[in-house]
């Protein structure tokens, strides 16, 4: 895990996880045929509110793009995000 406030890919996991005050957001995902289908994204209460999944999000489309993937927002926190930050949108698979 990286040090608090690092997102990581977990690829083992299938997750983007983010250590923050000892509690580890996640946001999950499935990646089938080049698409990074996001599932659900969890930010433990004790942290909630500060913008931990934002950073979070962002981190993992930030890292779909690296690899070169496209993006399904199935998890309606990711899906809100991309909305909200329209440099993402071409990520949207069709």
């Amino acid at each position: 895990m990286p040090e608090d406030g690092g997102v990581r890919n977990n690829e083992a996991r299938s997750r983007f996880e983010m250590l923050v005050d000892g509690a580890t957001a996640v946001a999950r995902y499935k990646l089938d045929h080049g698409v990074m289908s996001f599932t659900h994204t969890i930010v433990p209460q004790e942290v909630e509110g500060r913008g931990i999944g934002s950073r979070l999000v962002k981190g993992a489309l930030d890292e779909a793009r690296s690899l070169g993937l496209k993006v399904d927002p199935v998890c309606p926190f990711v899906r809100n995000y991309i909305e909200k930050h329209p440099e993402y949108r071409d990520l949207l698979a069709a």
